[in-house]
């Protein structure tokens, strides 16, 4: 049985908070793969928003997030629980969980770490991408379904090629109708998007799919504002298992990385 995600006013958000870590999705979270299922961006954008709430501490930032994706994220309502896993005073680990219908749909866990001064030796070996004013408009949506998609204004660089390419990402949506989420949440809701701007083989029918069974981001810097770069390269290999590959950027240039695994397959 499908779940109906329900249609919203002009405007609206990702998600509707139902109280006590309860929500409700939207349209506008609706996934490219199957009609009835969350896409996994705004998924991650709603568990990002949990940890960074989670026992918060002034003297730490999340440096790292691993979400295992456990099956089909079905559209409806379900709920986020969170936990630390290992408490410490310079370093904790912390969960959280998105579950429906009684089961596990998404588990991410994120390492926090202590802040200290180190711009004495601060540097990064990433390039910079051109500035969103500098690339093109481009409509995803003419290239993947879905509400998700369709909620996202996009830019791409020169050089754009099945493969390879360099996309800014933003949305005008929050991720709850509370619209009081934190930048970094909002960009972590962009992150998984990654895995459809380069392509190596259009989705279709008559071609392959190739989901995303994991997504890993690591920062060494916070992300602030409402663009996100994705810098992107795709690899499939021979026996059925695929890697994208991102370097993430904000306005002030690239602030950490992403992979996902792929799970690659005729449709």
């Amino acid at each position: 049985m499908t779940t109906e995600l329900p249609e919203l006013a002009e405007g609206g958000f990702y998600y509707q908070s139902l109280g006590d870590g309860r929500f409700r999705s939207t349209i506008h979270a609706q996934g490219a793969w199957n009609p009835h299922e969350q896409h996994m961006a705004p998924a991650s954008g709603i568990l990002a928003d949990a940890l960074l709430r989670h026992e918060p501490r002034s003297d730490v930032r999340m440096a790292r997030i691993s979400y295992e994706i456990l099956g089909l994220i079905p559209g409806g309502t379900f709920d986020v629980a969170t936990t630390t896993l290992r408490p410490g005073r310079t370093i904790e680990l912390i969960q959280a969980e998105l579950s429906a219908g009684g089961r596990t749909a998404i588990r991410a866990t994120a390492w926090r770490m202590v802040t200290s001064d180190t711009f004495a030796v601060a540097a990064v070996e990433d390039d910079a991408m051109p500035a969103p004013d500098e690339c093109k408009p481009w409509d995803g949506a003419s290239v993947w379904p879905g509400g998700y998609i369709r909620s996202l204004e996009m830019r791409i660089a020169e050089g754009h090629r099945p493969g390879s390419g360099r996309v800014w990402i933003r949305t005008m949506l929050p991720l709850t109708d509370k619209d009081d989420s934190s930048d970094v949440a909002r960009l972590m809701g962009l992150v998984d998007t990654a895995n459809g701007i380069a392509a190596r083989v259009p989705p279709g029918a008559d071609s392959y799919i190739f989901p995303n069974v994991d997504l890993q981001i690591h920062m060494y810097r916070e992300p602030a504002g409402e663009w996100l770069g994705l810098d992107n390269k795709v690899s499939f290999g021979s026996d059925g298992i695929g890697l994208t590959s991102t370097v993430l950027h904000d306005l002030n240039g690239p602030f950490g990385r992403a992979e996902q695994i792929l799970t690659l397959r005729k449709s």
